[in-house]
């Protein structure tokens, strides 16, 4: 499942829809095959074509890894249960926390959760359902980004010369990887996404542990998940491809109740792009951004400072590692 790219302006959903079906039907002739579903639009996307295709011989679930945002998998089950789809929680929290601890270079944390996902969490999955192929939403920008070395994507094997049926034992389909993120929500509308999951903003694989600067921690996690749902009640209205919360490593002094108080530092980026290639910094109104900087520091426990990132994508990055 791999071609050239397929640009939004000339995607015809529904051909390309019969394509990927018949392409999946092809793969998985008998038996079944296996998704996990993050509730982020490229695996909203796969799950619903993943089921078109196969029916009940897919299994999906939401793994449950300590890191998502907060209340994320009742949402995603409430919502999918109501496209027909049923989605199983899977508990794998401590397993993530284990594989992190200690970790503080990017690419040690992302290879540590692509291992854990991969390798223990889906493995175990594959064996116990009997499935011999994982259907996951890997796009064109992910593998982009990996190959050209500007960070590892926690989905992209093939084309850096690992064997997912060598490596963890099973195969991995990939029907979207000829679309970008412009072209991935065409095909959620088609495939009767509702809005609020086709046009959801991008999340990370790795989820609140891409906004962790430095030890990826519950407490650290707790932190960044209290501080995204704020970011994202504010800025939801400006329109923006993406907006995040990101936690700092180092504590910075600050001052309350005339006080001395060593505290966190919160990092807000809202970015706008197309396909996430390149993007630039929202221009959000000065109102906003005061509003958003007293409540971070207000409601977010321990945290003293907040500031807001106006580097362009390049050379920064959306996320922060």
């Amino acid at each position: 499942m791999t071609g050239q790219e397929i640009r939004a302006a000339e995607l015809n959903p529904e051909q390309f829809i019969a394509t990927q079906v018949a392409a999946i039907q092809e793969a998985v002739v008998e038996g079944r095959a296996i998704n996990a579903l993050s509730g982020g639009v490229d695996s909203s996307v796969v799950t619903l074509l993943g089921h078109r295709a196969l029916g009940d011989r897919l299994l999906t679930y939401f793994i449950e890894n300590g890191l998502m945002r907060d209340g994320e998998a009742q949402q995603i089950v409430e919502s999918f249960a109501a496209l027909g789809v049923r989605v199983e929680v899977v508990q794998a929290q401590d397993q993530f926390f284990a594989a992190l601890r200690g970790l503080t270079d990017p690419e040690e944390k992302r290879e540590a959760i692509t291992q854990t996902f991969y390798r223990d969490v889906f493995g175990r999955l594959v064996r116990e359902s009997g499935a011999r192929f994982l259907l996951q939403g890997t796009i064109l920008t992910d593998v982009d980004e990996t190959v050209a070395g500007i960070k590892r994507q926690h989905n992209v094997f093939e084309q850096l010369g690992i064997d997912p049926q060598e490596t963890f034992g099973y195969r991995i389909l990939e029907p979207l990887i000829q679309l970008r993120k412009d072209g991935v929500r065409k095909m959620g509308e088609a495939l009767g996404l509702p809005a609020e999951l086709f046009q959801r903003i991008p999340f990370p694989g790795p989820a609140l542990a891409a906004r962790v600067i430095g030890e990826v921690t519950p407490e650290k996690v707790a932190l960044v998940r209290q501080a995204t749902a704020i970011v994202e009640e504010e800025l939801s209205a400006t329109g923006a491809f993406q907006y995040m919360a990101i936690l700092h490593e180092d504590r910075v002094t600050g001052s309350r109740e005339g006080r001395r108080e060593f505290g966190h530092q919160i990092e807000v980026r809202c970015w706008d792009s197309t396909d996430a290639r390149t993007a630039t910094p929202t221009q959000v109104g000065w109102a906003i951004l005061e509003r958003l900087g007293q409540r971070l520091v207000t409601e977010v426990p321990g945290v003293v400072s907040a500031t807001y990132g106006i580097a362009p994508k390049p050379p920064s990055t959306m996320e922060v590692i």
